[in-house]
């Protein structure tokens, strides 16, 4: 029963946990990138205006914000960091992403159109060295022709602010400016594409399939499971390999089924060979050892049930209760862009746990109980 308990313990509390990381990692991700979006496949998007306000129209829409996207060179002091440029207008990003609450420093509505200001994640502002005040150099990869021959364009920004949003791929390598500056400095006449954001991130396929339908032909609509499909994808192969680990964990223990009712049936011979003189059928002694081997097991799974979901409902507060003890960090916020561990109990998981815990505890109670419904009374009783 212990051995079932554990079992269905460590899977409940072990795919909670990775559910928790996924949800957050989605969070997070999808807090920074698109639910969805619109890019012209001939070029920039000319009409983007006109555009934006039809797409608005579709009920599931929140918001809707132009950008810009290009890569470019930091430079600070000696010190150089690659990261991609996006322009944006402050008051439609903040509706689609999470950026403006996430800001280190300084204000997201300081960004303003002719001030060439530059908002940083905060590890790409630590890498340079640079605070909200510092001006930088954004080295662009397309040659200008002067005197001295074929150079890159580069121009000087102010910092006006920091991010953080707890993604490395955000932190360290994305840096904003106002969409005006960027089609200035870039030479552009309009934005890239339109960034959307869906009432419910879960829809965004279908929604941009129907967004899809509704605008013209030359219009390409990339949603978020597209764009992060790799990525996601991994995260769930990780965690269907984990469920299978962990499930021979309960496998081992429906093993331990096998022996206890092998010994049970050796030492109950004689009992069993006496009910059957009595006019039990073989059928009904085969009934007796798979019932008490479903108790076993079923004992086992609820024990299991209340252990894991009282730990999973609170890993959150006993884990940093475990490291105030131990006086450590298991994620350590230097390291580990997720430093608190996440729960989240789905009860999808936990009716799928129980009943590969039921299939194996029955299917381990088959060969005892068919062994002891194969007893022959004659010879069972020969020496008693």
């Amino acid at each position: 029963m212990l051995g079932i308990g554990l079992g269905v313990m460590a899977l409940i509390t072990v795919l909670s946990v990775m559910n928790g990381f996924e949800k957050e990692l989605k969070e997070r991700i999808l807090g920074m990138a698109a639910h969805a979006t619109i890019i012209d496949y001939s070029g920039d998007l000319q009409d983007w205006r006109t555009l934006a306000q039809q797409i608005q129209r579709h009920p599931e829409i929140i918001a809707v914000a132009p950008y810009f996207r290009a890569e470019g060179m930091l430079v600070f002091d000696k010190r150089v960091q690659g990261s991609v440029i996006r322009g944006i207008l402050p008051a439609e990003e903040a509706r689609v992403s999470v950026i403006a609450g996430r800001m280190a420093s300084g204000r997201f509505a300081d960004l303003q159109a002719g001030g060439f200001g530059i908002i940083l994640g905060a590890e790409a502002a630590r890498t340079l060295g640079v605070l909200t005040g510092d001006k930088i150099t954004l080295i662009v990869p397309e040659a200008g022709i002067t005197p001295a021959g074929l150079l890159p364009r580069l121009k000087r920004f102010t910092v006006i602010g920091t991010f953080e949003v707890g993604m490395g791929e955000f932190d360290s390598g994305l840096a904003l400016i106002h969409l005006a500056d960027a089609l200035t400095l870039f030479r552009r006449d309009a934005p890239a594409g339109l960034r959307l954001k869906t009432a419910d991130m879960l829809r965004a396929p279908a929604v941009s399939r129907d967004i899809m339908q509704a605008i013209p032909g030359r219009y390409g609509v990339i949603d978020w499971t597209q764009r992060h499909r790799n990525f996601f994808k991994a995260l769930k192969t990780e965690k269907t390999v984990m469920a299978f680990i962990l499930a021979l964990i309960v496998a081992v223990a429906a093993f331990n089924i096998i022996s206890t009712l092998v010994m049970v049936v050796s030492d109950k011979q004689a009992d069993i060979a006496v009910l059957r003189t009595l006019g039990v059928t073989p059928g009904r002694i085969m009934g007796i050892f798979m019932i008490q081997g479903m108790v076993i097991g079923v004992v086992g799974i609820l024990l299991g049930n209340v252990a894991g979901i009282a730990l999973a409902s609170h890993v959150e507060t006993i884990v940093p209760a475990i490291e105030r003890w131990l006086n450590t960090d298991f994620l350590d916020a230097s390291i580990y862009y997720i430093s608190e561990l996440p729960s989240d109990l789905r009860w999808r998981d936990v009716i799928i746990i129980n009943s590969v815990a039921f299939i194996f505890s029955l299917t381990a109670t088959l060969y005892p109980a068919f062994r002891a419904s194969r007893i022959n009374p004659a010879e069972a009783l020969r020496y008693e």
